[in-house]
């Protein structure tokens, strides 16, 4: 008798196989399509058709962006020979790789990753290298590929392409920063390959799946690398070496009225244009380069940023040493990476000393204003938390065991 196993198996092997068919007919028709293109472009799109190319042809009559018309054929003219225009014949590139690519063998990241290192490769070379990339990629993927491109460029030069200026160029970076009017912020940019792989590893380091008592991570991988982004903008506000602007540390301004601070209900101003919720404003009054400047019935200041809210740098040594790190449980984030939370709220008159402190990371310290979970300091002076009934109807105190304790004398 056949196991459901065994069922299962043949069922994902048969749907598999229907995938591939779908896939290679999908590649094959649009390597087809740009060998046709390219035919057209010699035959003279203009004489035929009456478009000045046939990437805006194939724009009007696919209904596809005309980056995509050009990549394609852009890649087709790579793949398949043409003429100049005195009739004189040019020969493609890679004709091996249009051959596999008419087939459904290659993938278009395959194919650009192949004629890029072909386009490096001295002509007289250029026919075996072909052919040991097209057999690499019958049984690797295109960033496999890739590696073994750059092994035969560095063998066929290894000492690479001769500087055209021996002076050094200066490293692109640029970034743009906006606001839109829905209050959300849009990022983009382009770096240098230092600064770009530098930040990819920040990134990467920061935007690990999150540990701790609370459930899984299910965030996804944009979002991982977005709240990576701003526990590295928290990272650069607490060092001691950020430029000061105005003889004042970097921070934000933030403006609430004291009763919707106390409450949580309300919203809060956040610099110049930005808004935030009252609740939100709690979070950041704990302790951050955000100062809560808190209005009264007419909206005069009552406090802007009072002293004694803010952690001095003894204080917060001596809650680095203590808690070692985030103390929510199982989270694995170090010192530098948390803030200070005040356990009773310094709105409502809860002190600035370490009994009154906990260090959370931004996560958790979110988490902790918005959910059930609370955090208290037990008799032996160390933090531990109480979850929400719904994780535990006992509300049994938890402890976060990751962090390497301080050494003790015996």
């Amino acid at each position: 008798m056949t196991s459901d196993a065994t069922v299962c198996s043949a069922e994902a092997v048969a749907f598999a196989d229907r995938i591939g068919e779908f896939v290679a007919c999908m590649r094959s028709a649009e390597a087809g399509l740009g060998a046709l293109l390219v035919e057209i472009e010699q035959r003279g799109v203009m004489e035929v058709f009456g478009y000045r190319s046939v990437a805006r042809l194939l724009e009007h009559l696919a209904d596809i962006p005309k980056a995509a018309a050009e990549r394609l054929v852009k890649r087709a003219r790579l793949l398949n020979p043409g003429r100049n225009l005195d009739g004189s014949p040019i020969p493609a590139l890679a004709p091996a790789t249009g051959a596999a690519a008419r087939a459904g063998q290659l993938s278009n990241p395959m194919i650009d990753v192949i004629t890029g290192v072909l386009a490096e490769v001295p002509c007289e070379h250029r026919e075996s290298a072909e052919a040991n990339l097209l057999t690499f990629a019958e049984e690797a993927g295109h960033k496999q590929v890739a590696a073994l491109g750059a092994r035969i460029l560095g063998h066929l030069n290894p000492d690479g392409q001769e500087p055209v200026d021996t002076e050094p160029v200066a490293p692109i970076r640029e970034l743009f920063l906006r606001r839109k009017r829905s209050g959300f912020w849009e990022l983009s940019g382009r770096f240098d390959d230092e600064t770009g792989t530098r930040a990819s590893a920040l990134l990467d380091a920061l935007a690990e799946r999150r540990t701790g008592d609370e459930g899984p991570d299910l965030r996804t991988l944009p979002q991982r690398y977005g709240d990576a982004f701003s526990d590295a903008v928290d990272l650069a506000l607490n060092s001691p070496e950020l430029p000061m602007q105005a003889g004042e540390r970097a921070h934000v301004m933030v403006a609430v009225s004291l009763d919707d601070l106390k409450s949580g209900v309300g919203t809060a101003t956040l610099g110049d244009t930005g808004t935030i919720s009252a609740a939100e404003a709690r979070v950041h009054a704990c302790d951050a380069m955000i100062i809560p400047a808190v209005l009264g019935g007419k909206s005069e200041p009552l406090n802007l940023g009072r002293l004694r809210r803010l952690i001095s740098a003894g204080l917060r040594r001596a809650l680095f040493l203590r808690d070692r790190g985030c103390a929510f449980p199982g989270c694995h984030r170090p010192p530098r990476h948390c803030q200070g939370h005040h356990i009773r709220h310094w709105a409502d008159g809860g002190p600035t000393d370490l009994s009154n402190l906990v260090l959370m990371c931004a996560h958790h310290h979110r988490l902790l204003h918005r959910s059930g979970w609370e955090v208290r300091i037990a008799a032996d002076g160390l933090p531990e938390f109480l979850p929400p009934e719904f994780i535990d109807r006992r509300r049994k105190p938890r402890r976060n065991n990751l962090h390497e304790p301080l050494p003790f004398a015996a």
